[in-house]
């Protein structure tokens, strides 16, 4: 169980949490949800323990902590299937030192009884730990997740970062730990990982509090979704629809609350007003001060901004705007496209779709001409002006500048104020457009990060998961 008590988080003077409290009990599925910015990731971090609490305090009962970030924690050179067994570190131990026991009795390096004694213990304590049916979850774990049986021997290196939060994710799941912190967990997933994800968390014993701006995958697991914003939580239960459903209720309530109250508070502002100066009703009016003083006003639900911006086509570009022809490419002697040939002409908006791996992020950037294809052309318009938005384009942020000289790299040109109008419209109002990149929570990382894109002179824009963070 995972009880989180007046939970605060003070940033730069002001209160980004303010006394949050809730309980997640085991079996539980519970989705935190809210607008980019709002502290649902730094709540879940100050939950794991990563993150300081300015105020307050997070118990768990007993058992271990599965927390998956939002950057990929694996070691590079190690294969997929060596990875996944660093989720289970005694385990792992116990295997590696089998493996070094019956190297030492091949070799005849010490003495026999001895080793074949710490031998059959050492594969006593494996198999009282489970270990003999380990290899056989890692493959159900990675499969589900989209990975090959040619994929455990590969290097972690030899995969992309989406398709290496899979591993971090997958090794959480093989640890079945009693509490688990998903962050985004189905960011750079396709829909059957996505399906496989959430029959695997519908049905784990244990309790889950995750981030995700994801509402159908929501819907198959939440049990109950809490609502971050504006410093404050609050609970509701059922699944994602259930919540909308019930938001839109309490709003709607609130509404109706705060009309009847500022309907009353003007009658009595009308008395008031019109017999203040009539000493036979000094009474009743002071009266009526001091209870419209005592009044609790009712607070209306505030609608969190959506972020409005206008793409601007630089120049008019021919109306046959792209030929690729015959795209052929390989990874590693592995064919990943085969002769894909596409035709695009002005004005028309076309969608890569399929199944991770499939090649969708290849061809794009082979169009970008960030990769050269094994085989094939591609043939621009001349007017053509590319701007290529990549599947981590966030990465590419620094974060020493604030979100004001971050978007100035790319429109040195414009001035400060028309800079702050766009930020703006990508939420970025007063004094925000000062906060460091370094505090940006990964969905207003996000924004920044396509406003920096889109006040760029291009009028065709290829787009690897640009919604990815995003509320």
């Amino acid at each position: 169980m995972i009880v989180v008590e007046n939970l605060t988080k003070t940033f730069g003077g002001r209160n980004l949490l303010t006394a949050v409290s809730f309980a997640v009990s085991t079996g539980e599925k519970v989705g935190i949800v809210g607008p980019n910015g709002a502290g649902k990731t730094t709540l879940l971090k100050m939950v794991a323990g990563d993150e300081p609490i300015s105020a307050g305090k997070v118990n768990l009962s007993e058992g271990e902590l599965g927390y998956l970030h939002q950057e990929a924690d694996v070691l590079l050179s190690r294969s997929l299937a060596e990875e996944m067994w660093t989720a289970l570190p005694e385990l792992s131990s116990i295997r590696e030192r089998i493996s070094k026991i019956e190297e030492a009795l091949i070799l005849e390096n010490g003495d026999p009884e001895t080793l074949a004694t710490e031998l059959n213990d050492s594969h006593d304590r494996f198999k009282l730990l489970g270990g003999n049916g380990i290899d056989a979850s890692i493959a159900r774990v990675t499969d589900g997740l989209g990975f090959t049986t040619a994929d455990l021997g590969k290097p972690c290196g030899d995969f992309s970062g989406g398709w290496r939060m899979r591993i971090s994710l997958a090794k959480i799941l093989l640890r079945r730990d009693e509490h688990l912190l998903l962050d985004e967990p189905t960011n750079h997933l396709d829909k059957a990982s996505k399906q496989w994800l959430a029959q695997e968390l519908a049905e784990y014993p244990g309790a889950v509090l995750m981030v995700t701006h994801d509402g159908d995958f929501l819907d198959r697991v939440a049990t109950r979704i809490l609502n971050v914003e504006q410093g404050r939580v609050r609970s509701y239960p059922g699944n994602y629809s259930a919540y909308l459903e019930g938001k839109a209720n309490r709003q709607a309530q609130l509404d109706n609350e705060a009309d009847r109250q500022e309907r009353e508070i003007a009658r009595q502002e009308q008395f008031i007003e019109r017999f203040r100066s009539k000493a036979t009703k000094a009474r009743q009016v002071q009266s009526r001060i001091k209870a419209l003083d005592r009044i609790d006003r009712v607070e209306r639900m505030t609608n969190s901004g959506a972020a409005k911006f206008q793409i601007k086509s630089s120049g008019r570009v021919e109306h046959r705007v792209l030929y690729a022809e015959s795209i052929s490419h390989d990874w590693e002697d592995s064919p990943v496209l085969l002769d894909v040939s596409l035709e695009v002409e002005r004005g028309q908006k076309i969608v890569l779709v399929g199944h991770n791996g499939g090649g969708k992020s290849t061809f794009l950037r082979i169009l970008a001409s960030e990769v050269e294809s094994s085989e094939g052309s591609v043939t621009w318009a001349e007017r053509a002006r590319r701007g290529y938005y990549a599947q981590h384009q966030d990465e590419s942020l620094d974060p020493s500048l604030t979100v004001l000289e971050e978007v100035r790299r790319s429109a040195q040109d414009q001035p400060d104020g028309a800079l702050r109008g766009i930020l703006g419209r990508f939420l970025f109002s007063a004094d925000d457009v000062f906060k460091s990149v370094r505090m940006l929570s990964g969905g207003e990382k996000s924004r920044v990060a396509l406003a920096k894109f889109l006040v760029q002179p291009n009028n065709v824009l290829l787009l690897d998961e640009p919604t990815n963070h995003l509320d």
